[in-house]
């Protein structure tokens, strides 16, 4: 049996484990599912994916509070779970593993998986990373873009070289994780970069957009800062294609005539969605993705506002899409050949944003400067450019089945893990 893990305080690592959880069984695979809750979670129900709900069931508010406590958002002396939520959550995944004789377990997100796993004695396959791996800093490619405002004093330079030393170095987030392995009598975590990474790492992008040569990334191995064994597989891009209609209001608003902009800033404040989407609505009409947020007084005769949507049936009817650049938003905004705007909130953002932004797909926007808005989305919407080289991204993505890909890799894993 192979084990998924969801982690449903997050839209984009739902609809990811549900792509992953298709391509498994449409194998033949045996596939359990399970989550810790979250305000997601309907998402797995809609898809008709049988879950369980282990350990303390999260409410939509104790998520909302570990999505601001994440990496690269929360303080890096937490680790986004108290030390005792920690322990029941890596106990009571552990003796679900066990209880169904998993061969190895993947998540999205769930980072309580990097203890479970080793309870459980099985592989760990994570698919969060994205384009965040050990061969994109080694090589000096994460952004100079400061991760905190202090580091802004420092030269650019002199910035990226720290920026790209840092993530197996720090121990940034790792400390209540360390202090419940410790607990249990299981492998610590050395680093940053140790607690994202799987024993396998799915690289859910091409090479074409991250830069690396495939043969690179199969042949990396690490050393000091990571865990033994620590393997890295491209598997291509993986987003979300939700099974939920597009409501009537939508199709009717963007059936009619001038160019739209497509508002979808998920896991972001509202205060920002409102923001950006005023600022948008200055130069189209904007077509905004609620998901969780209570914004429907934005509703005008420019405005259309809407909760979860299908973003991929949305993005092609569209002419701009703006995101805060999480992987998901970014590859099914080139899937659909849709150039985009990036509103990165934290620096696996910023790195998504950037990799297609020197492609020519992509412009960024710091959140502090949307008052900016208004003249990208001009300056975009009047050059061909940028749909041009959203085009030709999505040429590489079309040959490419990520699912598919990713399913390969876990299901031998999984093969290689039996006795």
């Amino acid at each position: 049996m192979i084990a998924l893990l969801a982690q449903c305080a997050y839209l984009s690592e739902t609809s990811r484990m549900i792509e992953v959880y298709r391509a498994l069984t449409a194998r033949g695979a045996t596939v359990r599912v399970a989550t810790h809750g979250g305000v997601h979670r309907n998402l797995l129900t809609a898809a008709g994916i049988p879950h369980e709900v282990i350990g303390p069931p999260m409410s939509d508010e104790r998520g909302a509070r570990f999505v601001a406590d994440a990496l690269g958002l929360g303080n890096v002396r937490q680790s986004m779970y108290s030390d005792a939520e920690l322990r029941a959550y890596v106990l009571a995944e552990a003796a679900w593993l066990k209880k169904y004789d998993a061969r190895c377990v993947v998540t999205g997100f769930l980072l309580t998986a990097q203890l479970s796993s080793r309870l459980a004695g099985i592989p760990l396959v994570t698919t969060h990373t994205g384009s965040w791996v050990p061969p994109v800093w080694e090589n000096g490619l994460l952004p100079a873009d400061p991760p905190v405002p202090a580091m802004r004093l420092i030269p650019a330079l002199l910035r990226r070289r720290l920026i790209n030393a840092a993530p197996n170095r720090v121990r940034y987030y790792t400390a209540g994780f360390n202090r419940v392995a410790d607990d249990l009598g299981v492998e610590r975590i050395p680093s940053l970069a140790a607690l994202v990474l799987g024993d396998l790492t799915l690289v859910t992008e091409i090479p074409e957009v991250l830069g690396v040569p495939a043969e690179d990334m199969a042949a990396w191995r690490g050393s000091r800062g990571y865990r033994p064994g620590t393997r890295l597989a491209y598997s291509g891009p993986l987003y979300a294609k939700l099974d939920v209609p597009i409501p009537p209001h939508v199709e009717e608003f963007l059936d009619q005539p001038g160019p739209i902009v497509y508002v979808a800033l998920t896991s972001s404040s509202p205060g920002l969605v409102r923001a950006v989407a005023a600022e948008a609505g200055k130069a189209a009409r904007v077509l905004v993705a609620g998901t969780v947020h209570a914004i429907g007084d934005l509703h005008s005769g420019r405005t259309c506002v809407a909760g979860v949507l299908p973003s991929h049936l949305v993005m092609p009817r569209v002419d701009l899409a703006i995101t805060t650049a999480g992987q998901g938003s970014v590859q099914t905004a080139m899937a659909a050949g849709t150039p985009l705007l990036a509103v990165p909130l934290q620096p696996e953002q910023t790195l998504n944003a950037v990799l297609v932004e020197r492609l020519g797909a992509a412009r960024r926007l710091p959140p502090a400067a949307t008052t900016k808005a208004a003249a990208l989305v001009r300056k975009m919407l009047g050059d061909d450019g940028y749909r041009l080289a959203a085009k030709r991204v999505k040429g590489w993505y079309d040959a490419v089945d990520g699912p598919a890909r990713a399913a390969d890799h876990i299901l031998a894993l999984a093969g290689a893990s039996m006795p």
